[in-house]
C-alpha cells in the first residue's frame, strides 16, 4: 500500500503541474468509482496567481452519460434548471438544480438542435440545424420561427447564439456543420463538393423588434460558439473553421461591440497549448471577464475547458476525458460549471460566476 500511494502521490502531481499521463492511468467516472482526492489533479492552474476561480475541496463530476454528442447548455433561473442538446438523438434534455435528475425529451423532436439561450422573459430560444433556423418556445406551447434567412439567402444550419440584454437582440453563429451531416442535422446535396452549404459563413444579429436579421461579423472561418464580455463590449466567437479550411486557424476571436455593429476584428487567444492545437467550441465569460473555452480533438492532456484572462492568456485548464463541446454557468448562484462532453455531462463547483443570466 505504501509504494501504491508513492504511486498515486506522483501521478497527482504530475497532473497538478500540466503533464499529460497514459489513459489507462486516469480517475474513473464510473458509477462505485472511488472519489477523486481534493485538490482534483485535472484542475490545472497554469498560473496560480490569476487561476484562483476553482475550490480546493471540489471535484469534478460527471452526472450524466450515454448522449451522442451533447451541446448548447442553458441555465433557467426561475425554473432552476439546465437544459442541452443532444443533437444525433434529435432531442432537447432538461436536468433538475435540487438532485441533478435528467429528464428526457424536453424538446422532441428538436430539429436537431445545437445551441440553447433563454431571453429575459424565460423563453428558451433554440438554434436548429435540420430546419436551419433560430426559434422561440412560447408560454403557450407555440413554436415562433425568429430567423431562417439573412441578407444573402438562407442560412447553412444555425449553431449557437446569446441575447443582449439593454436591446434584447439576438446575436448567433451560422457555421454550417449541421447541414454537412445527416447525424447532426440533414446533409445538404449543395455540401458535396463544399466545406460551405449555402452562403458565407458568419455572426448574425436578430433585432428584438423589427425581426431584421443583419450580418455583423464574417471573418471567422467557421464561427462556433460564442459571448458577451461582461460589460457587453466586447464580443468573443471561436473558430473552428479548420475543420474544413486548411488556412484557418485555430482561435477565438475579439469583436468590439458598437450599437448593432461588431467592429475591430482581431485574435483574442489561440487554441494552440504545449505544441498542440485543437478546436473552441463553446465559450463564456465569468464575472471577472475571464474566457472559459470548451475544447477537445487533440487528447489527453488537452481536451477539455480552456480558461484564458482578459488579456488572452490561457491562466487555467479542466481536463476531461472527453471532448468538451460547451458549457454554461448555472445553479442559483451562478457558480456552477456545466459541461457537455461529447457523451456526458460533468459539472464543478467553482468560485466564480457567470457573467450573465444564462
Amino acid at each position: 500500500m505504501t509504494a501504491r500511494r508513492r504511486v498515486l502521490g506522483g501521478l497527482a502531481g504530475a497532473l497538478a503541474a500540466g503533464a499529460a499521463i497514459p489513459a489507462s492511468a486516469q480517475r474513473s467516472y464510473a458509477p462505485g468509482a472511488p472519489p477523486a482526492r481534493y485538490p482534483d489533479a485535472d484542475i490545472v492552474a497554469l498560473d496560480k496567481k490569476r487561476f484562483t476561480m476553482t475550490l480546493g475541496n471540489s471535484a469534478i463530476k460527471r452526472v450524466a452519460t450515454g448522449y451522442g454528442w451533447a451541446e448548447g447548455p442553458a441555465w433557467h433561473a426561475t425554473g432552476r434548471f439546465w437544459v442541452w442538446s443532444d443533437i444525433p438523438n434529435d432531442e432537447c434534455l432538461r436536468m433538475n438544480e435540487e438532485d441533478h435528475s435528467v429528464h428526457r425529451r424536453f424538446r422532441s423532436p428538436s430539429g436537431f438542435s445545437n445551441g440553447n439561450t433563454f431571453d429575459r422573459e424565460g423563453r428558451q430560444i433554440a438554434f436548429r440545424h435540420f430546419h436551419r433556423d433560430v426559434v422561440r418556445y412560447e408560454p403557450d406551447g407555440r413554436v415562433t420561427v425568429l430567423a431562417a434567412r439573412g441578407p444573402d439567402g438562407n442560412f447553412n444550419a444555425p449553431n449557437d447564439g446569446v441575447v443582449h440584454p439593454t436591446d434584447g437582440s439576438i446575436w448567433f453563429t451560422d457555421p454550417g456543420y449541421g447541414a454537412l451531416m445527416n447525424y447532426e442535422g440533414q446533409r445538404v446535396p449543395e455540401a458535396a463538393n463544399s466545406p460551405r452549404p449555402f452562403i458565407k459563413e458568419a455572426v448574425y444579429r436578430i433585432d428584438a423588434q423589427s425581426g431584421q436579421v443583419t450580418k455583423v461579423a464574417d471573418q471567422p472561418f467557421k464561427p462556433n460558439g460564442l459571448c458577451f464580455s461582461p460589460d457587453y463590449r466586447r464580443l468573443y466567437v471561436a473558430d473552428s473553421g479548420s475543420s474544413h479550411y486548411p488556412e484557418a486557424k485555430n482561435i477565438i476571436w475579439a469583436f468590439d461591440v458598437d450599437g448593432q455593429r461588431a467592429t475591430n476584428p482581431r485574435t483574442f487567444a489561440s487554441m494552440e497549448f504545449e505544441g498542440k492545437s485543437g478546436f473552441g467550441d463553446g465559450v463564456r465569460c465569468d464575472e471577472a471577464g475571464n474566457v472559459w473555452v470548451g475544447a477537445g480533438w487533440v487528447g489527453d492532456g488537452y481536451d477539455g475547458v480552456h480558461v484564458f484572462a482578459p488579456d488572452g492568456a490561457r491562466i487555467g485548464l479542466i481536463k476531461l476525458p472527453e471532448i468538451c463541446a460547451n458549457l454554461c454557468f448555472g445553479g442559483t448562484r451562478r457558480n456552477q460549471l456545466l459541461m457537455t462532453a461529447s457523451q456526458s455531462i460533468y459539472l464543478l463547483p467553482v468560485e466564480t460566476r457567470g457573467a450573465h443570466f444564462c
